[in-house]
């Protein structure tokens, strides 16, 4: 009977022997290469047909780089890519294998070598013959065993992917394990049996309950020297238990993996071949929503916390997420209701800004902007978060102030459990170098003396085990003195007399901002704000933990006499009082008797706000009567600034920042006072007005500039804007 290769017709000409023989060899996975060791020494044994074919040894090239990978197209693979190139290059004459499916499983590889085969005139040829893929036949034979080379794997991979998936669906599959878990040689999945990898397992979730932030709990590790065991992969030391520094990735995947509540699952995440990067197999992962995971089976795993306390987990985790629609993770910030805050006209979150006062302090407010924000609108509603928090804070002091003893018990027993649990893992780490070192010693002691190669070799090994013990002591100590295990009566009393006056170690400077935020989430759900109108009165509803709701109203520092409630009884009153003659100090006395407070974040009326209020109203005192009458008079078209400032409506002050801005045109006065009078007519007072209404809207100081930007941009009958007619 004829052999395969004696079929070969007379295709193959001069010019082909003339360039190269290759031969291409390639098995799918390391595990075939080890366990298929007859197919790829038929494939390299290809290069006798070559030579029998009437090619020299020397001009048959072997490309054997893509053993171990697949022709899936999942992989880049560097031998057919220089297979590619040989031949675009016109350098092949004849292209070698075993069969066709070595070459390509996808119809794009597979079609392009073909192409470029047929432009360069280089043949193929497996056992069954010789084609040349520039004859149409023989292009059509190839297109078929590319085809069902591509249909043959996908018909592998599906059975592959029905068996791996019915395997899931029972919880049998073998799929990587988290930190704190153990595969046992029977395939039962265990929690792991060293008790310092159980404890640190134990004490991240802790320490999330206590301190809600993975950053929190990350921080807490290192200043602790506190490490995670982990179980090696790969490797020489594949299932042997390494000890590694935390990081944020580590603690995240930790908090978020369904295993610790002893849930199954199969399918977080998909393949995106977008997001893969060159080079890096593992890209490209896209984590899936519950609802699209391939398998859930819970009760199936051992777990280290409840079902309810992961759901717990995941959920302030989520809500940790700076985003507009959750409440973000605890900062250092002193607004306390960050992410707590709702508008009661339009329900959205309130943001927080901050500014800095005369003292450089920072100062919290709270905005509704997220209509400017998206639409360029106008700002919903804002005003300052001290007046807030400060009402908030006094509502939660009052209400925890029954529960001051049994949240000292609380915490003392908190803080005595999280001390144990640290001093037990430290203890842990010591008696496992006691047993290193120990291991060390019986080495050294058992091996032969006369073998001094081997005996220097243990001895120093069973010398750097005794210095690691002793620096590990030593810390140990450190850690001991700083934060001793047990709570001393000083302490324990301490904390008692601190519960005791609540108010007081809410104000202590040991208590952070983060704590006190963290505090108010645990008994407040929600805080709703609604100004009513634009004035100093702000409705207020706290939605406490558990639905309660606590209903009333605050008073907020407003910028503008004329914002407050009770402006017009507050502007009689001062009328009254200026008419019967009454001085300003006089005035604010009385004012502050009947109850009348300033706009801003003073509680009481001074001299001099009472003279400013009177300035605003045009009840000018004698004193200044006398000196008006005393000063030049006021030439076509001049202003007082006072009077100017009531015909515009407009702050006083305002009117002065003008002034200095260059905004009005103004002359001081030669008078001891050195008065200042501010020219205005009819045309100049209408932009003024117009101005003063641009300035609610993004400022006085832009407004200024827009104006100054207008008068340099001629008009289309090329005079400036400010010659033509306001």
């Amino acid at each position: 009977m004829t052999a395969p290769w004696d079929r070969l017709d007379g295709k193959i000409q001069s010019s082909h022997r003339d360039r190269l023989a290759v031969i291409y060899i390639r098995q799918s996975t390391p595990q075939q290469v080890l366990d298929h060791a007859e197919s790829t020494r038929l494939q390299y044994g290809l290069k006798q047909r070559a030579v029998s074919l009437g090619w020299s040894s020397s001009r048959v090239l072997i490309i054997d780089e893509d053993l171990g990978h697949s022709a899936s197209g999942s992989v880049d693979r560097v031998g057919f890519q220089r297979l590619v190139s040989e031949v675009g290059l016109d350098h092949v004459g004849l292209v070698l294998g075993l069969e066709m499916s070595r070459l390509a499983r996808r119809s794009l590889e597979w079609h392009q070598l073909l192409e470029l085969c047929a432009l360069s005139g280089a043949l193929l040829a497996d056992p069954d013959g010789v084609y040349d893929p520039a004859e149409h036949n023989d292009r059509m034979l190839l297109g078929l065993k590319g085809t069902i080379s591509e249909a043959e794997l996908h018909l592998i991979k599906q059975r592959l992917w029905n068996g791996r998936i019915s395997k899931a669906r029972r919880g049998e599959l073998v799929v990587p394990l988290p930190v704190g878990y153990l595969r046992s040689t029977t395939g039962e999945i265990i929690l792991d049996p060293d008790e310092q990898v159980q404890s640190v397992v134990r004490l991240v979730f802790d320490l999330f309950d206590e301190l809600a932030t993975i950053n929190a709990v990350l921080s807490f590790l290192v200043d602790h020297g506190i490490q995670m065991g982990i179980r090696a992969r790969e490797g020489p030391e594949r299932g042997e238990l390494v000890w590694r520094r935390p990081s944020r990735v580590g603690v995240q995947n930790m908090l978020r993996h369904p295993a610790y509540a002893g849930i199954y699952v199969y399918g977080r995440s998909r393949l995106d071949p977008r997001r893969r990067r060159p080079g890096r197999p593992f890209t490209g992962r896209v984590r899936q929503s519950r609802e699209d995971w391939l398998v859930y089976l819970p009760g199936v795993l051992p777990a280290y916390i409840g079902m309810e306390r992961h759901e717990r987990n995941l959920a302030r985790i989520e809500a940790n997420r700076a985003r507009s629609q959750s409440m973000g993770a605890l900062r250092d910030g002193p607004a306390l209701l960050v992410g707590l805050i709702f508008c009661g006209r339009c329900n959205t979150r309130m943001v927080v800004h901050y500014q800095r006062d005369q003292h450089g302090r920072l100062r919290p407010g709270y905005d509704c902007c997220r209509v400017k924000a998206d639409y360029g609108g106008e700002l919903c509603q804002q005003l300052s978060g001290m007046c807030v928090d400060r009402y908030v804070t006094e509502l939660l002091l009052a209400a925890m102030a029954p529960a001051a003893l049994e949240i000292s018990l609380q915490a003392a027993e908190q803080t005595q459990h999280r001390r144990e649990q640290v001093d037990r893992i430290w203890r842990q780490r010591l008696e496992r170098a006691d047993y290193v070192t120990d291991r060390a010693r019986r080495q050294y002691q058992l091996a032969e003396p006369e073998n001094r190669l081997v005996v220097r070799e243990l001895e120093k090994n069973w010398e750097n085990a005794l210095a690691h013990r002793q620096q590990l002591a030593d810390e140990y100590d450190r850690f001991a003195a700083a934060q001793p295990r047990i709570l001393t009566a000083a302490e324990c009393e301490q904390i008692r007399v601190l519960a005791d006056d609540l108010p007081a170690v809410w104000q202590a400077p040991t208590t952070t901002d983060a704590d006190r935020k963290q505090l108010i989430r645990h008994l407040i759900e929600r805080v709703r704000l609604t100004v009513i109108g634009d004035s100093e009165r702000v409705a207020i509803q706290i939605t406490w933990a558990g639905g309660h709701r606590t209903d009333g109203e605050l008073v907020r520092p407003v910028a503008r006499l004329e914002q407050l409630s009770y402006f017009p009884q507050l502007a009689s009153r001062a009328r009254d009082l200026a008419a019967a003659g009454h001085r300003a100090p006089t005035i604010a006395k009385i004012l502050n008797q009947e109850g009348f407070r300033p706009p801003k974040r003073r509680d009481h009326f001074g001299a001099e706000g009472v003279r400013k209020l009177l300035q605003e109203l045009g009840c000018v005192s004698r004193q200044e009567q006398a000196l008006r009458r005393a000063a030049p008079l006021l030439g076509p078209d001049e202003w007082w600034p006072t009077d100017l400032a009531r015909t515009l409506g407009m702050p006083r002050v305002t009117l002065f920042g003008w002034i200095k801005r260059g905004i009005v045109t103004a002359r001081q006065l030669g008078d001891r006072r050195r008065s200042w009078t501010i020219h205005a007519d009819a045309a100049e007072l209408e932009r003024l007005r117009l101005l003063r209404r641009q300035s609610h809207g993004h400022g006085a100081r832009q407004a200024w500039l827009d104006h100054q930007q207008a008068a340099i941009i001629p008009n289309k009958e090329g005079t400036h804007a400010d010659d033509a007619e306001p």
